[in-house]
């Protein structure tokens, strides 16, 4: 057994004792927090303490440590030299809280099964001064590419999940539809059921299965070509998994590229097979001031669809910090 003296940072936040372990030590189960607290094998400012007492910065925890549970317990990727070149070229924007990635398409953002290389895997090398691992807040599909947002610290990121929640968070996406939408501008509001099997997951349109989760999504047409592909902005009003997708081929205009809803064209002569789904715009109340503006470049593939469609694009990296 090892014990440790840990001094309470400011960037930890305002948080509960047992939550604080847990973020360092997510193997240290809530009922060995509480007998240890129970017991006085932990202690706060060498006092005696309950796991729901608040830390404030300066606090001295004494945390007894097996073994065992010393190392944080996640996968955690190997990255050499050329890897994370990579991954720092997808950083668009970072200051003392957070950082923003332009996610490319192809790359997970958390592991399973089957996944052998995810974001969450790799934050370790993106670690700070003061040696905290940066956080996922929120999540993209795989094959979806464009803004991630990363918490640097769990005071930044209980500020950002708290703005996810609250509806304060704007998100916009582009898609290339297989099929115009119509009307060309519209609320699809089309409840949705998960569905679970060994290795995959989707959604279904479930209208009246209590179980499926109300899903919103607001769209408009922003050019098309004929009748056979249009260039769609979605903006999601609620975050469901698969809602853009599930719900862009419930109108009969599946995404160009999605292999899992648009089952008849997966791909069309002349344009990439990838998903033609992309975060392009993000606008997020800043964790120290002002409400922070993102806009993501597209990837490659979507570049040359959007070319070859004649669609009038001008798009690159944009990042703006109102204070107001």
């Amino acid at each position: 057994m090892k014990i440790l003296n840990i001094t309470v940072k400011a960037e930890d936040g305002d948080v509960r004792l047992d939550r604080w372990i847990k973020r360092y030590y997510p193997h240290i189960t809530q009922g060995v927090i509480q007998k240890l607290c129970r017991t006085g094998q932990i202690r706060v400012d060498k006092k005696r303490v309950r796991a729901s007492v608040h830390l404030i910065q300066g606090n001295t925890v004494r945390l007894p440590i097996d073994k065992n549970n010393e190392k944080r317990c996640r996968q955690i990727f190997e990255v050499d030299q050329s890897m994370l070149n990579e991954v720092k070229n997808w950083i668009i924007y970072e200051d003392k809280d957070l950082f923003v990635f332009n996610k490319p398409s192809g790359i997970a953002v958390q592991g399973g099964s089957t996944i052998k290389l995810h974001i969450d895997g790799i934050l370790d090398v993106l670690k700070d001064k003061n040696g905290y691992r940066p956080t996922l807040v929120h999540r993209l599909d795989k094959d979806t590419s464009g803004i991630l947002l990363i918490a640097r610290h769990p005071a930044s990121a209980a500020k950002l999940a708290a703005a996810f929640r609250s509806r304060d968070v704007k998100k916009t996406y582009w898609a290339i539809t297989t099929g115009r939408p119509n009307p060309l501008s519209g609320c699809i509001n089309l409840p949705l059921l998960k569905i679970e099997r060994p290795n995959e997951s989707y959604v279904v349109i479930a209208e009246k299965n209590k179980d499926a989760k109300k899903a919103v999504t607001k769209y408009e047409v922003k050019d098309y070509a004929a009748r056979k592909l249009a260039w769609v902005e979605l903006y999601p009003i609620t975050g469901r998994m698969h809602q853009l997708r599930a719900h862009c081929a419930a109108i009969n205009c599946p995404i160009l590229g999605d292999k899992k809803y648009n089952q008849n064209i997966t791909s069309l002569d002349g344009f990439s097979d990838l998903l033609h789904l992309h975060a392009r715009f993000l606008s997020i109340p800043h964790p120290q001031r002002g409400i922070l503006q993102i806009e993501a470049d597209l990837p490659s593939h979507m570049k040359a669809t959007f070319k070859s469609l004649g669609f009038d694009l001008t798009s690159k990296n944009l990042v703006n910090l109102i204070i107001k």
